[in-house]
């Protein structure tokens, strides 16, 4: 089951192996892993994928998918993943972390200005917090996805089995 829907939005990597722009990866595209889903693969590109949508940083989807290359992540769950922070979840979730960084580092948060230039004058004051913040919010539900998607797909094949048992039985 979790094969099929993440196989349904999967690019082809026959077609990825042989574009022009991918081609200084080499021999990096071959690692079965980067386009195979298995239980291993998809966890760690869950973990990938979610550590790097907290990177307070332009570029994540480049990060999750050298992370990938790197750890033997699906790369395009990876990638896909970092989607969970997009125009419309940016302002909560790092508001969230900036608040945590803050609170870790001891520092009285600041009256954030949510223009552009505000953020812009702001940045010094705000960057290590919400650094922080990131790197620990990053960890944590990274590890929490790794574990969470290892036990959804046993728990899956598991439930699998036990109906092809049934369906067995039932035959005889």
């Amino acid at each position: 089951m979790p094969r099929r829907i993440f196989k349904r939005y999967m690019p082809d990597p026959r077609k990825l192996k042989k574009h022009k722009h991918l081609s200084w990866l080499g021999e990096h595209l071959h690692n079965p892993n980067l386009w195979h889903l298995s239980r291993r693969s998809a966890a760690r590109a869950f973990m990938i994928g979610v550590f790097c949508a907290f990177l307070p940083i332009p570029g994540q989807m480049f990060v999750a998918a050298l992370l990938a290359l790197w750890i033997g992540g699906n790369l395009a769950v990876s990638v896909g993943l970092v989607w969970l922070t997009n125009p419309v979840t940016i302002p909560p979730i790092f508001f969230a972390t900036y608040k945590l960084g803050a609170f870790i580092l001891g520092t009285e948060p600041i009256q954030i200005s949510w223009s552009l230039a505000g953020i812009e004058a702001q940045i010094m004051h705000i960057w290590w917090p919400l650094l922080l913040g990131s790197l620990i919010c990053g960890i944590i539900f990274a590890a929490l996805s790794y574990v969470v998607i290892n036990r959804v797909w046993i728990w899956q094949v598991q439930k699998s089995r036990q109906r092809a048992l049934k369906r067995r039985h039932k035959a005889d």
